[in-house]
């Protein structure tokens, strides 16, 4: 009856409630800097050299104002807000100072009073290490005891320094002299082929005379050894030379990539027409677009130090019938050998007699009659990269190729030697994807382009001598190697 009657009490309940009141986000995204760190494990963000390694390591090319940082007010500065930060940014060629303020700009460690610099401190008690500055440095009174002493300086350095000029020889050469350049040049020939040494010729039509070789240099040239790994054995060694008689009139080579194999892929057999094939470049109007945008770019910031713009194309692929490419590879493995039969008027007409060279030639004009090799087109390529420049065609990749020279039946007079072929350009390609764009456009099949229309399906090929247009840019190129070969050929 007593818990019956026990009162009530009545109490609301109290919660709290937390309401956020966070700040909008800014209405410009922070521009970050991709600065690569150790993380939060190495725990160097704490430390006082951590912004001091940093302001080291990523200079920033930012132009500071009056507070030290980026200017507060960015509306009058041109450009900003459109992507162009050449306003904020420092000038590559900045003007010189005024000699008015170049002392402030002297470094810290040149400011305040200079500490005197104390030489020759004998804290080993071996005064024999400073007789070499002590004739500078030595003060002396007029007492018979300091002159004596400065006399027995003197001469005690004056010994020591024609012993030390007489085993070292004369007084060293410039080195960056033209004259010491060739004799150090010959040496080497000397080096490589002693039978010819002493042979070399200036431009003078004087002797060079190389400089004299050690014997070091001879026994190092007799018996090579790997420099990081001295259990290798040389088994052969090639001179290093150019291929002057494959230049072309362009001067180097185009070295071109496939994306994808070109022909059926037969894991049993090489496709030998592809020695032969041929890639007819197509210029197209959205490459000329590219190259016109990337020529203002590149002219109206030249000293940005990035090379001129390339001109892009596209390529037809030709490839002849498979019974056509020995008679092709005869025909320019013999273009050395007899030059006068290979020059049967191969420009394209009705062609010279029914020789042994027309013979060669496995395809007949219907209307004309005339024989050549057939090309056959496989497909359209794009140029989807490339790299390179044709100033400096040595710059990246050259092709190397080594030639034994002649064998035993005599065959083949070339020197025996590693001939290098300049590539000035890297051309990756791929199937040109008209038809993929469109149906990624939502279009059944893109409209022909006028280059499309214009496809050659079939190349009648003739080979010839090269003109004397084309031999005349090919002795330009040569002159570069060989000068005074070009004069007495011109």
């Amino acid at each position: 009856m007593s818990g019956s009657s026990r009162p009530v009490y009545h109490q609301d309940y109290i919660a709290r409630i937390r309401y956020s009141n966070a700040l909008p986000p800014p209405p410009n995204p922070p521009k970050l800097l991709d600065i690569p760190n150790t993380g939060l494990a190495s725990g160097q963000y704490t430390s006082a050299g951590y912004a001091s390694r940093l302001a080291r390591e990523q200079p920033l090319n930012i132009e500071a104002d009056a507070e030290l940082g980026m200017h507060v007010d960015l509306v009058g500065l041109p450009g900003v807000f459109e992507g162009d930060e050449r306003s904020i940014q420092l000038l590559d060629n900045p003007p010189p100072p005024h000699p008015g303020d170049r002392p402030l700009l002297r470094p810290l460690a040149a400011l305040g009073k200079p500490a005197a610099q104390t030489a020759n401190v004998s804290f080993l008690r071996r005064t024999e290490y400073m007789t070499g500055g002590a004739v500078s440095t030595l003060r002396y009174d007029n007492s018979s005891a300091s002159r004596d002493l400065f006399r027995t300086v003197t001469s005690r350095t004056a010994g020591a320094g024609a012993a030390r000029k007489k085993r070292r020889g004369a007084d060293p050469v410039n080195q960056n002299d033209p004259g010491y350049i060739v004799r150090a040049i010959a040496k080497g020939f000397d080096l490589a082929y002693p039978r010819d040494a002493g042979k070399l010729v200036g431009a003078d039509g004087e002797p060079v005379k190389a400089l004299e070789t050690a014997l070091e240099e001879r026994e190092a040239w007799r018996r090579p050894q790997h420099p990081s790994r001295p259990d290798l054995k040389l088994l052969d060694a090639y001179p290093v030379l150019p291929d002057l008689g494959a230049f072309p009139d362009t001067g180097s080579y185009l070295m071109v990539k496939f994306q994808t194999n070109p022909v059926a892929v037969d894991a049993d057999r090489y496709d030998d027409r592809l020695d032969v094939a041929l890639l007819y470049p197509v210029e197209s109007a959205a490459n000329a677009e590219k190259l016109a945008v990337a020529r203002a770019a590149y002219e109206a910031r030249p000293e940005a130090g990035k090379p001129p713009p390339v001109p892009t194309y596209d390529y037809q692929l030709y490839l002849p019938s498979s019974s056509s490419v020995a008679g092709i590879k005869r025909k320019f493995g013999r273009a050395g050998d007899e030059g006068e039969d290979d020059n049967d008027g191969g420009g394209g007409g009705g062609g010279g007699g029914e020789g042994a060279e027309d013979a060669l030639y496995d395809y007949a004009n219907p209307a004309t009659g005339a024989r050549s090799f057939r090309y056959d087109r496989v497909r359209r390529y794009e140029t989807f990269h490339q790299s390179g420049e044709a100033a400096e065609p040595y710059a990246e990749n050259v092709a190397l190729a080594l030639h034994d020279g002649a064998g035993e039946d005599g065959a083949g007079a070339r020197q025996k030697a590693a001939y290098y072929y300049p590539i000035a350009q890297r051309t990756y390609i791929r199937s040109f994807r008209k038809d993929k764009v469109a149906s990624m456009l939502g279009g059944a099949r893109a409209p022909d382009l006028e280059e499309d229309r214009e496809t050659v399906d079939t190349l009648e090929v003739r080979i010839a001598d090269p003109d004397e247009d084309m031999r005349a840019h090919v002795a330009e190129h040569l002159a570069k190697f060989d000068p005074l070969g070009a004069e007495v050929e011109g």
